[in-house]
């Protein structure tokens, strides 16, 4: 059994998470963790020289068996019910850093939505956010 983490691990594991579903952490995904961690006010009180800590926490449960199960157990249970629909943005707003958007992101987003027991509209509402955040011309 994984110990618990805080809400604020929480978050980070799943933005560690969305950046690794397809196997590849791209640069724009990895300075996308970092960003949110800087400027969203959920991570006021966050220690940033944590994340770095926090980030390889993660991987290291990712690298058991069914960890990416492990991960979101962990999450499911550290987040309170109000941050659920934020890890649900984050997560989004981390795939979409990288602008390709595949079938496996999009299947991870469905299980994450699902297991954060973030509605159907509401999820449709937050990726519509996210896809209309990182347009480009």
């Amino acid at each position: 059994m994984q110990p618990a983490i805080d809400h604020h691990a929480a978050l980070i594991y799943v933005m560690v998470l969305a950046a690794a579903v397809d196997r590849k952490m791209s640069d724009r995904e990895l300075q996308m963790i970092g960003g949110i961690t800087a400027l969203l006010p959920v991570f006021a009180d966050f220690d940033r020289n944590r994340l770095l800590e926090v980030s390889k926490d993660c991987a290291a449960v990712l690298d058991q068996a069914k960890g990416a199960e492990a991960v979101l157990d962990l999450v499911q249970d550290a987040l309170p019910a109000h941050l659920r629909e934020t890890a649900y943005a984050l997560a989004c707003d981390v795939i979409a850093a990288d602008r390709r958007v595949g079938e496996t992101e999009v299947r991870f987003l469905d299980i994450v939505r699902r297991r954060l027991g973030v509605g159907r509209l509401a999820g449709a509402a937050i990726e519509r956010g996210a896809r209309a955040r990182f347009m480009r011309l």
